[in-house]
């Protein structure tokens, strides 16, 4: 799979951190319910990969990825997990080559002009502008269109429902990234329903 190829299935990836495994498949299937395949599931828990491995186990519609993969090992135990691609906070060279090497597709993580060039180096276009708020948000990636017109982003973190439309009328911008589409407090009440509606409307966000 091209990672851009993850940009056709809508406008929002969700950024997912998962407490407890019994919530990793209702939450997934409420997502693909309302129209979100692409679920990037963060590293963040120690639970994360058993929870990768049951939504991809259980989940027919969903495209799992790991998120927050930080280190070659943190690729291999993605792949092993069923993971379909990666998604890593930076980029280095050994980490962007060893995903090459077992076939796991991965969205690198940029902040700056050195980055994306490194990535570039390694064969990489499709960039995780990270963090995307903090790190200049709307106006560095327009300044980001000049030299690198070839590359584009998913720009993630402290991106918002009400800012989404913004950064993805950017024309270097192709899908962004959210955690807004998991709340906390929806998830301990196991509101279901509630994850599918805000998916639902996050499929609209793209003019």
């Amino acid at each position: 799979m091209n990672p851009l190829d993850l940009a056709k299935h809508g406008p929002v990836i969700p950024v997912i951190v998962i407490q407890k495994l019994e919530d990793a498949v209702p939450m997934a299937q409420a997502l693909v319910d309302g129209g979100v395949k692409v679920l990037e599931i963060t590293l963040r828990t120690s639970i994360a990969l058993k929870c990768m491995e049951a939504i991809a186990r259980a989940v027919p519609g969903a495209i799992v990825g790991a998120g927050t993969v930080r280190s070659i090992a943190d690729a291999k135990a993605a792949k092993d997990a069923g993971c379909q691609f990666a998604v890593s906070p930076g980029y280095t060279t050994p980490i962007g080559l060893a995903c090459k090497e077992i076939g796991l597709p991965l969205l690198p993580g940029v902040a700056t002009s050195s980055e994306v060039m490194q990535a570039g180096t390694d064969g990489y276009s499709f960039l995780k502008f990270f963090p995307a708020s903090a790190a200049g948000g709307i106006p560095l990636l327009k300044a980001f269109a000049g030299p690198f017109a070839d590359v584009m982003f998913c720009p993630t973190g402290g991106i918002s429902l009400e800012t989404a439309p913004q950064f993805l009328a950017l024309p270097n911008v192709v899908v962004c990234g959210g955690s807004w589409l998991t709340p906390a407090d929806a998830v301990a009440a196991k509101d279901w329903a509630r994850i599918t509606k805000l998916a639902k409307e996050a499929g609209t966000l793209r003019a």
